[in-house]
């Protein structure tokens, strides 16, 4: 399994959304895990312009200040290029929303071998360049 991971901002922002719903709690409980092995550095994560981009309109400010802290232990940096546009544009063309599409495309670029997502819908969008899943499907493809 690829160490360069890219956890988007539906996933960062998981702990914060009703944990009264297994699903959700057990989906916090898999990204919490995946950031300890970041801090640990048995992972390496992946931050992009438009991770800061979207983090930054966050009307919480604590959460923006927590989320954004962990661009901090990034080890690669995905800056804006005619490269990710051209890439989002063929993932849009599948019908995933451009901000995700830019997302995606930013994890390509990085090098990643998992992009890691809550977004149902993401969820169902697959890509030869990388793997797209769940914090769940994330832990269980490393713990195996």
């Amino acid at each position: 399994m690829e160490r360069r991971i890219y956890l988007d901002n539906c996933c960062f922002n998981r702990p914060y959304d009703d944990q009264s719903q297994l699903r959700i709690y057990l989906e916090t409980q898999a990204k919490l895990h995946i950031q300890s092995l970041v801090v640990e550095k048995k992972l390496e994560l992946v931050w992009s312009f438009i991770m800061r981009f979207e983090n930054s309109r966050n009307p919480f400010d604590a959460k923006r200040k927590a989320v954004a802290q962990w661009e901090k232990l990034s080890t690669v940096f995905v800056e804006k290029s005619e490269t990710i546009r051209a890439v989002a544009k063929q993932i849009m063309a599948t019908g995933v929303r451009e901000a995700d599409a830019v997302h995606v495309a930013s994890a390509i670029a990085g090098g990643c071998g998992c992009f890691i997502t809550v977004d149902r819908r993401l969820l169902q969008y697959k890509d030869e360049r990388i793997v797209i899943c769940s914090p769940i499907e994330f832990i269980n493809m490393i713990e195996l």
